[in-house]
C-alpha cells in the first residue's frame, strides 16, 4: 500500500482531469521528491494527515465539500487501489453506490426487475418501502468504522493508518463523520453500510433489497411485512451502527401510484423523469448548450420514457 510503485500507480489514477489545477501543478514540480517524502513517513509512520478546505455545491441539494490537499488526496487513491478489491468481493450484489460495474442505471434496472418479481409479473399489488439514514456521513462513528475495519484487516500498519485518515475529520461531534470529498470516504461508506446490508438480507431474509448510498428500498407484495421492518432496521442502525432512519423520509407507495428512485418515477411498465430532474436539466442546458451537453443528457433519457423531451432536443 505504502510502496513506491503503488504511489507512483495512484498519482496516475488521481492526476485525470486534474492537471490544470494549481495546487495540482505545484505539487507535480517536485513529483519524485514528494512522493518519496510521503514514502519515507509512511513507512516509518510519522504521516499526519493535512487539514481540509470546505466549500458548498448543490447537485441540487446543498452539499458541504471537504477538500483535502494533493498530499493527502495522493494517499487516498493509494489506500483505495488496494482496499476497495479486499471489501467489493464481501459487498452484496444490490449495493450500487460507488462501485465499479455498478452505478445509478445498473440501480433503476434491478429497481424494474424486482418489481416485475415482486408484483408476480404485474398481476398482485407490489408495496415499496424507502428509507434514508439521517446525516449519514456526519454520524458515522470513527470507532465502529474502525472496529468494522479490523474484522477484515490484521495488518496493524494498515489499521494505524486509516485511524489517521478517518480521524483527521469530524463534523462537529468529535469522533463523528466522514467528509464528503474523500475518495476514501466512499469506501468506508460501503464497508460501514454492508453491516445493514447483511443483516437485511441474512438476519431478516430479504429478498427484494436495493440500496444506494445512504438511500434503501425494498419491494414485497406483502404491506404488513413492510411496516414490521422499519423498527428492526431502526433498531439495528441505532444499536450496531450508531445510524438512525430520517423520520420524515420513511415512504411506502405502491408501484401503481408511481415511486420516486434515483431521479426517475417509476411505474408498472415504464419510468418517467423526475420533474425537478427535467427541470435542472432543461436549466443546465439553457446555461451549457454545448454538443457535448446535449448528447450527455440524451444518453441519460434514454434509460426511460421521456421521447417528447427527447424529440424537443432534436434526438
Amino acid at each position: 500500500m505504502v510502496s513506491v510503485e503503488n504511489l507512483l500507480d495512484a498519482w496516475q489514477e488521481f492526476v485525470r482531469g486534474k492537471r490544470a489545477k494549481p495546487d495540482v501543478q505545484e505539487f507535480s514540480l517536485r513529483l519524485m521528491d514528494n512522493i518519496l517524502q510521503l514514502h519515507h513517513e509512511l513507512v516509518n509512520r510519522t504521516y499526519r494527515h493535512g487539514g481540509y478546505q470546505s466549500f458548498n455545491i448543490s447537485d441540487p441539494k446543498p452539499r458541504n465539500i471537504h477538500k483535502a490537499n494533493v498530499r493527502d488526496r495522493l494517499l487516498h487513491h493509494a489506500v483505495h487501489r488496494i482496499l476497495y478489491p479486499l471489501f467489493d468481493r464481501t459487498f452484496i450484489a444490490d449495493s450500487y453506490s460507488c462501485r465499479l460495474s455498478k452505478g445509478t442505471h445498473k440501480a433503476i434496472n434491478r429497481f424494474r426487475a424486482f418489481a416485475y418479481k415482486a408484483s408476480r409479473n404485474h398481476t398482485r399489488t407490489c408495496w415499496v418501502l424507502q428509507c434514508d439514514v439521517k446525516k449519514f456521513f456526519a454520524s458515522v462513528d470513527h470507532r465502529v468504522s474502525l472496529d468494522i475495519l479490523k474484522r477484515y484487516i490484521s495488518d496493524t500498519d494498515i489499521i494505524r493508518l486509516l485511524r489517521e485518515v478517518v480521524g483527521s475529520f469530524h463534523s462537529g461531534i468529535p469522533g463523528k463523520g466522514l467528509p464528503l470529498g474523500n475518495l476514501t470516504s466512499q469506501l468506508l461508506a460501503n464497508v460501514y453500510m454492508n453491516e445493514l446490508d447483511q443483516f437485511v438480507k441474512h438476519k431478516l431474509k430479504i429478498r427484494h433489497y436495493i440500496r444506494y448510498a445512504d438511500d434503501f428500498t425494498i419491494l414485497s407484495e406483502n404491506k404488513t411485512l413492510l411496516e414490521s421492518l422499519t423498527p428492526q432496521i431502526d433498531g439495528f442502525l441505532r444499536q450496531n451502527l450508531k445510524l438512525e432512519l430520517h423520520p420524515d423520509k420513511i415512504c411506502m407507495k405502491t408501484i401503481a401510484s408511481g415511486v420516486d428512485f434515483l431521479g426517475w418515477v417509476h411505474f408498472l411498465g415504464h419510468r418517467v423523469l423526475r420533474t425537478a430532474t427535467r427541470r435542472r436539466m432543461l436549466k443546465q442546458i439553457a446555461e451549457h448548450p454545448a454538443p457535448e451537453t446535449l448528447i450527455s443528457y440524451a444518453g441519460l433519457l434514454r434509460h426511460g420514457n421521456a421521447y417528447k423531451l427527447l424529440a424537443s432536443l432534436g434526438f
